[in-house]
């Protein structure tokens, strides 16, 4: 066999195998999610709440817009889509990455050799000349077979990274959505308790009018209207800390919206919203398939197998076929006689590191445990998920219970309150009854304009947790 067939052979053997992976992938543990989420309503169901689009879970068309406007104008997603258009140029780039180089170089030199050197003697002898000029015009190609898979390993890392950069964006639009319907949310109760504020406002105002012209006939003393007046200064002290509130929530939610701070137009009052009363939860491997966060770690799992690939492949034998030729020649009159001035070099190499095999290796290894980190994160944000999903379904139910008790206890208050002022009037109770059942009633309403909105606020952290709200 002659001498240069041990390295033909040598070739077809790397080349029968190319393709074969070096390092084995880890899959996406099956077990990482129950089949039901704990307090689900709906046991034997895949339908959930979070494969509705956010224009068919919102009934409100007022939210809808303002949806809109912040999906649209927001920074955050703005950043996000730019983030995305930078990953896809890294995919679309590393896609490429088998693709030969090929390489253009054109050079023209010249150098005076001593009269003395041996290249010196050479040319006054041959050429006559002082001198020696050298032009080149040529091509290169280069290209690395992808004998252990690394250049598929790097283009599968580049399209992890580019779908992590998607369902980041998804993450930032849930939650953009769940901001946006909250803030309005907080708003509309605002609203409502301004009005709970200054409706008791005008009573104790009633009120103490009364106590004043009782104090006139000498039925009751000073201390009666200090105490009235320090109950209407409570409710007097509340309009403008509510006030102030719903500035303050106009302003976030303008940002939201990618709007300057201004006034958010609003139709309703609090007691006109629906708690939405059936919210399918589905099952947890389908919230797994939805929530961007979840994915995002599902995807880190596939880059590190790739990575851990490209760290294994590193440790073998590459072998990089090169090619090069075009026109030289020692003067320019002959650069481009053709076929007198063409050239060509066809060459292989393969290269098999030694002395970095150590650094390799250690290289690899931390891929290993990176790889084996990527497996716990994603259990981990599995298990976060699971746990935020349970507790807004312990919410949901909870609420629905305190808003009865609350509702109950308003219409009791206010019942009582009235008692108490024509009892009052009849001179049949104290002023401490009357002020007592107002501070009452106060506190009460305000109490169920916030369990309603935190019912509102559940459902939509439901929704999110889900992973609903991007489509």
């Amino acid at each position: 066999m002659k001498p240069y067939n041990h390295l033909y052979i040598a070739l077809l053997l790397l080349l029968v195998a190319s393709g074969c992976k070096v390092a084995k992938d880890i899959p996406k543990p099956l077990d990482a999610a129950p089949e039901q989420f704990r307090g689900s309503i709906n046991r034997g169901t895949d339908s959930s709440i979070a494969t509705l689009p956010y224009k068919d879970f919102f009934r409100e068309e007022a939210i809808r817009n303002l949806i809109d406007s912040a999906i649209l104008r927001n920074y955050d997603m703005q950043i996000a889509l730019k983030n995305m258009e930078a990953a896809s140029l890294v995919f679309k780039q590393a896609k490429l990455g088998n693709v030969p180089e090929l390489n253009l170089k054109i050079t023209a030199n010249s150098s005076r050799p001593s009269d003395n050197s041996l290249n010196g003697l050479t040319i006054s002898q041959f050429a006559d000349s002082k001198h020696i000029e050298d032009y080149t015009v040529s091509g290169g190609l280069s290209w690395e077979a992808d004998i252990w898979r690394k250049i598929a390993s790097q283009r599968n890392a580049a399209g992890a990274a580019y779908l992590q950069s998607a369902e980041a964006r998804k993450a930032i639009q849930t939650r953009l959505v769940a901001n946006v319907a909250q803030s309005f949310y907080r708003l509309i109760m605002l609203d409502t308790q301004l009005d709970i504020a200054k409706k008791n406002l005008a009573l104790n105002d009633s009120t103490l009018n009364i106590i004043k012209m009782q104090f006139d006939a000498g039925q009751v003393t000073s201390l009666a209207i200090q105490q009235a007046e320090a109950q209407q200064l409570v409710a007097a002290g509340l309009v403008p800390q509510l006030e102030q509130n719903i500035t303050i929530e106009e302003n976030a939610l303008s940002i939201l919206t990618g709007a300057f701070p201004q006034t958010i137009a609003r139709i309703g009052k609090l007691n006109t919203l629906v708690v939405q009363e059936q919210l399918g939860t589905g099952i947890p491997a389908g919230m797994v398939s939805l929530r961007p966060d979840v994915k995002m770690a599902e995807l880190e799992l596939v880059k590190a197998n790739a990575k851990t690939g490209i760290a294994k492949a590193n440790m073998y034998p590459s072998l990089v076929i090169t090619a090069s030729g075009g026109l030289n020649s020692f003067k320019t009159s002959n650069w481009f006689n053709i076929p007198a001035s063409l050239f060509g070099v066809v060459a292989g190499g393969i290269t098999q590191p030694i002395f970095q095999r150590k650094q390799l290796r250690t290289q690899y290894d931390v891929a290993m445990v990176d790889r084996e980190k990527s497996v716990l994160q994603f259990r981990s944000s599995v298990l976060s998920a699971l746990g935020e999903v349970a507790d807004e379904l312990v919410k949901i139910e909870k609420l629905k219970q305190q808003y009865v008790i609350a509702d109950k206890r308003v219409k009791v208050v206010q019942s009582g309150m009235q008692n108490a002022s024509l009892l009052f009037k009849s001179g049949m109770a104290n002023y401490l009854e009357v002020i007592n059942a107002q501070q009452n009633a106060l506190q009460s309403e305000l109490d169920l304009a916030a369990i309603k909105t935190a019912q509102l606020s559940a459902n939509v952290e439901l929704y999110k947790a889900l992973g609903g709200g991007w489509k």
